[in-house]
């Protein structure tokens, strides 16, 4: 299997810098000097593998890590063209590629971000050209060895092999082959009858690292001379401060400066996410630092306007969806008249609440900056933005801002925000001496940008023979894009216009509205797919309930004959309603859907279409007394051509706990104008207890272009979960978080 890296991450490009006999290949498709790929001025070039004499083999991972296992899975596209010895590999951790042309940035890499499960899509062409040219370079090596020519050589496992039997490791061939010229043309990737290595599980490099406490994280690095740095935040959104005495903290021992961060101008804000003002107190060590914030007199004016919670946005939601729409998202045929003439109507609102990310790793940077350089050290999900924050505090030139990309302790969305990297580039720049900020979890829970309120409003009709002939949608929601993109770009975040069942059904309305709030709002994992699925899978369970219709067959009939339908973005160009079935099935005969059902057990399905993937859940669950027992689950995915099935199956199965987790008990409130929450008492993730012993998960075989895994486990459990729940109880929760509506309802 593939081993740690012992040495730092430096050393990957000390020794690749100096190194004699090794062969270092970078990205053909953005080598806009490609003769310089295998040339001299290697440090510059960024690589993506080395092979060193020895014959190991060192890879470089471009996209942060937050969990989503894609360390693992790029190492293994570049090595399976490569046919290098997955036992001989190394994968190392890359920082932000940027170089200086012409005072403007140039990205290395290019696509370098953890969002929207796109890592393993991006990669997939990219990588592949990598490990293929390399492989061609040694082939041509050995050619020239022999005095034979290539076609009459194969690899494997880091082996050129003749036809006469005779073998060459790579790293025997690697100082020649860095001398050869790069193909001009590049070559074809393998057929996909030789892969050795796609498709087979390969763990996660990172593994021996987590469990035995040696994997570093952003917190676990260091510069010699640095302060530590803690933060009081102003707890009201875009209040400021009012009073501050800091000599209590200035007296305790270890503490060296107290530090004002006024919030920017709004008029040109840092980055995407607004800065809170704040005091920050920085010392020798945390505990001092701690001590130090509590030792501040601090007052602060609220904001202009009151934050709302959920219960006024709810109210909200009620005005604003009987009026017009801020968008109308999509119209197909007429839906007033397809319900004056329908056999069947239906309604029902859904309530999706304020939530959190609540990451294990806190916000937190260490930042090192003078005239002339800026080292960030940072759990980032979007390394370019965080990038473009820095050079504006800085006015460095590109080439002089490094930005290196620990394995980040969760994210989920939350860390494609720069705020926290911002304020401690401010508070390092006003030290003089490198900073290492540290954010409180009361502090990440007040100051997150939460996954925005939404209320729901459907409607639909059906004809004599229980075929839906009208639909439609209504959302208000607190967008995530508001003071960030131009209001008419708003509805963007909250609504897909090709979402099922569009272009199932022959009249159908989509419409999104508007509602104000002050808290701030950002990406949160599946995006909007997570929330809006909640209310269209439990309403088309409420349908079916109501046709008295088995929700199986009825979910297939509307999906119909397989096709292909056109969807824009977030995974398109197409959704094949084909595959949608094909995994809705799969899930529904594994739990046994069609089987008698133990007396008092509900079953539940649902299912997505998200970022390009399809993915269905079964749920089955019982109430012993106030308890909820989640006896199984199945979830059933085709993402195209995995990778790595054994990093499929995690994220999957951890997207389904996740699910359930967040749908079960996580909302957000808002107290006297605070946020209430201030730790994990009172914002509960789910126990282990409380979750299934097992979640069986079903990769269907797929020669498609591979998507991700990370998002597309996540939209469809809340639904199944909570139609297991109507089936179990006649309780139809229409509400996220389920729980309290449940306790009341039963």
């Amino acid at each position: 299997m593939t081993r740690a890296h012992d040495a730092g991450r430096r050393r990957f490009l000390k020794v690749f810098g100096t190194a004699t006999g090794a062969l270092v290949v970078g990205l053909p498709a953005l080598a806009w000097t490609p003769d310089e790929l295998l040339g001299q001025n290697l440090i510059t070039l960024n690589p993506y593998l080395r092979i060193e004499p020895d014959g190991t083999t060192v890879i470089g991972a471009r996209d942060p890590e937050v969990g989503q296992g894609i360390r693992t899975a790029e190492a293994r596209i570049i090595a399976e063209e490569l046919d290098a010895d997955w036992n001989r590999v190394i994968v190392e951790p890359l920082d932000l590629g940027v170089t200086d042309v012409g005072g403007e940035p140039h990205w290395t890499y290019g696509h370098q971000m953890a969002s929207g499960s796109t890592s393993v899509p991006a990669a997939w062409n990219d990588l592949r050209s990598v490990g293929a040219a390399a492989r061609e370079l040694l082939l041509r090596a050995a050619a020239a060895r022999w005095n034979i020519d290539v076609a009459n050589l194969r690899t494997q496992r880091g082996m050129v092999i003749a036809r006469d039997g005779r073998k060459l490791g790579y790293g025997e061939l690697a100082e020649a082959a860095a001398k050869l010229k790069p193909p001009a043309n590049l070559p074809a990737p393998k057929p996909v009858s030789q892969y050795t290595l796609i498709g087979q599980d390969a763990g996660d490099v990172d593994a021996r690292d987590i469990v035995s406490g040696r994997q570093h994280f952003a917190g676990d690095e260091w510069f010699g001379d640095t302060l530590v740095a803690v933060i009081a935040h102003c707890p009201y959104p875009g209040g400021t401060l009012a009073h501050l005495d800091d000599r209590a903290a200035l007296k305790l021992d270890g503490v060296k400066k107290v530090l004002t961060i006024p919030p920017p101008s709004p008029a040109r804000p840092l980055g995407t996410q607004q800065l809170a003002a704040a005091v920050a107190v920085l010392a020798e060590d945390t505990w001092t630092a701690m001590q130090g914030v509590a030792k501040l007199d601090v007052r602060w004016n609220p904001g202009a306007r009151a934050a709302h919670g959920d219960d006024a946005l709810t109210e909200a939601a009620a005005t604003a969806l009987q009026g017009q729409p801020e968008k109308a998202v999509r119209t197909d045929g007429d839906f007033a008249t397809a319900a004056k003439r329908a056999r069947h109507r239906f309604q029902a609102e859904y309530h999706v609440a304020t939530i959190a990310h609540a990451d294990l790793e806190l916000p937190n940077a260490l930042v090192k900056v003078d005239s002339q350089r800026a080292v960030i050290v940072a759990p980032v999900q979007n390394p370019r933005a965080t990038f473009d924050t820095v050079q504006r505090l800085t006015g460095l030139a590109p080439d002089k801002i490094e930005i290196r990309l620990p394995r980040a302790g969760g994210g989920f969305g939350r860390f494609l925000e720069a705020d926290y990297v911002a304020e401690a580039v401010m508070l390092a720049k006003a030290a003089g001496k490198p900073v290492k900020l540290t954010w409180t979890r009361a502090d990440a829970f007040a100051h997150d940008t939460f996954r925005p309120f939404s209320a729901h409003k459907l409607e639909a009709c059906a004809d004599r023979k229980n075929k839906l002939t009208g639909w439609t949608h209504r959302i208000a929601s607190t967008s995530r894009l508001a003071g960030r993109e131009p209001r008419a770009r708003w509805w963007l975040s909250e609504m897909h216009p090709d979402d099922l069942p569009a272009g199932l059904i022959d009249n159908l309305q989509y419409a999104w509205f508007a509602l104000d709030s002050t808290l701030p709002r950002g990406s949160y994992r599946a995006s909007s797919h997570a929330v809006n699925a909640f209310a269209t899978e439990c309403f088309i369970d409420e349908i079916a309930q109501g046709l008295k219709q088995d929700a199986l067959k009825f979910r297939l009939a509307l999906l119909g004959e397989p096709r292909k339908l056109s969807y824009r973005g977030h995974g398109g160009p197409v959704l094949d309603t084909g595959r949608l079935s094909w995994v809705l099935q799969l899930a529904a005969d594994a739990i046994g859907w069609s089987k008698p059902h133990p007396h008092g057990h509900g079953f539940g399905l649902a299912c997505h279409f998200t970022f390009g993937g399809y993915v269905a859940h079964a749920v089955e669950i019982s109430m012993e007394g106030t308890r909820l027992v989640i006896h199984n689950v199945v979830c059933a995915a085709d993402l195209g051509r995995v990778v790595n099935p054994l990093g499929a199956r995690a994220a999957l199965v951890g997207a389904t706990l996740d699910g359930f987790s967040t749908a079960l008990r996580q909302r957000i409130t808002i107290k006297n104008g605070l946020v209430a929450q201030r730790g994990f008492r009172d914002y509960p993730l789910a126990t282990m207890a409380q979750m299934p012993h097992d979640v069986q998960v079903i990769l269907v075989p797929s020669q498609e272009r591979p998507t991700g895994a990370f998002d597309m486990g996540f939209p469809s459990a809340a639904p199944a979960l909570a139609n297991a729940i109507f089936a179990g109880t006649t309780v139809r929760v229409r509400q996220l978080p389920i729980w309290p509506d449940l306790m009341r309802l039963l």
